[in-house]
């Protein structure tokens, strides 16, 4: 009698499953460093490649990893995390050149968004570049780009100015030197300053220059408030700070005909009553677009007390 011998069947614990690739190919990853966009709020949003590169890394480079740990464990993923912030970053960073020139695959990210916009990873992006080590973007997710998108203002030609400073006096100079700026602003800013933000600004750009102020893009409680400055002011000044992250986008400045003798005496007035002098004149010339020098003069004129006719020429 024929005797039927059993298929031995395989070990799973010696020939494991493969790890899922999210339907990428992973041979595309060779050693080098990896930028990984990750959500700015709805966690779906990120894209198949990179939870396959993120998957694939042999570490991950992040901001902090009470952050990015749940987001990898969301999707099975179990890629070691290593600290890499503004606090650390010249302490580790040879660490990591030294993985990368060793064959490494790294991935950065940042908290949310795309890594490098307002968040750590320039210096080892030219450190990497320096090194001759491949650096790779693998786009998604942005604040900066969602909040343009959305905004309704003009998105062919636009300026990303980070956060402006905290304080009155820095934030106004700030903002002076973006004012003439021919372009859509986009700007990162607090829940709590965002209210003595948009008062600086209307005072700064003028009350009827055209904004948008984005909050918690792609969450839940998402919201686009559109209007000029000065009714996006007063209606924080009435409803307080709201909730969430907050990204600001501010219309290009209209064309304006050449500003009057009366129109120069008048905004330089009202500068010289909370700025210094020089502050003031920086803030009228970039306003009306007028040359400093002539502005400066009259600026003087007005301190002494001269009441005639400063003119524009």
């Amino acid at each position: 009698m024929t005797q039927l011998i059993p298929k031995p069947m395989t070990d799973p614990i010696q020939s494991p499953p493969e790890r899922s690739t999210f339907g990428v190919d992973a041979a595309q990853f060779t050693p080098g460093l990896y930028l990984v966009a990750t959500p700015i709020g709805n966690a779906a949003d990120i894209t198949l490649r990179a939870l396959a590169l993120l998957q694939h890394a042999d570490l991950v480079a992040c901001e902090d990893s009470r952050v990015t740990g749940p987001l990898l464990r969301r999707y099975g993923i179990d890629t070691s995390l290593f600290p890499y912030h503004e606090h650390n970053a010249a302490k580790v960073r040879p660490q990591l050149i030294e993985k990368l020139q060793g064959g490494a695959v790294v991935a950065l990210v940042s908290d949310a968004g795309t890594p490098l916009i307002n968040d750590p990873g320039y210096k080892l992006v030219r450190a990497c570049i320096e090194a001759g080590i491949a650096v790779t973007a693998l786009p998604g997710a942005s604040a900066v780009l969602a909040g343009l998108s959305v905004s309704g203002l003009p998105s062919d030609r636009f300026l990303f100015a980070g956060f402006p400073p905290p304080k009155t006096a820095a934030r106004r100079k700030w903002l002076a030197e973006l004012a003439g700026i021919p372009a859509t602003l986009v700007m990162l800013e607090s829940a709590q300053r965002l209210g003595d933000s948009l008062a600086d600004m209307e005072s700064v750009f003028g009350p009827a220059r055209e904004a948008a102020v984005t909050r918690e893009l792609t969450k839940k409680f998402e919201e686009v408030r559109r209007g000029t400055l000065h009714d996006l002011a007063a209606h924080y000044a009435a409803h307080g700070a709201p909730k969430g992250e907050i990204t600001l986008v501010i219309a290009p400045p209209a064309e304006q005909a050449a500003a009057s003798a009366a129109d120069l005496d008048s905004a330089l007035a009202e500068a010289m009553a909370r700025l210094p002098l020089r502050q003031a004149v920086d803030e009228v010339a970039v306003l009306l677009g007028l040359g400093r020098k002539p502005v400066y003069a009259r600026a003087l004129a007005l301190r002494d007390g001269d009441s005639r006719d400063g003119g524009t020429d």
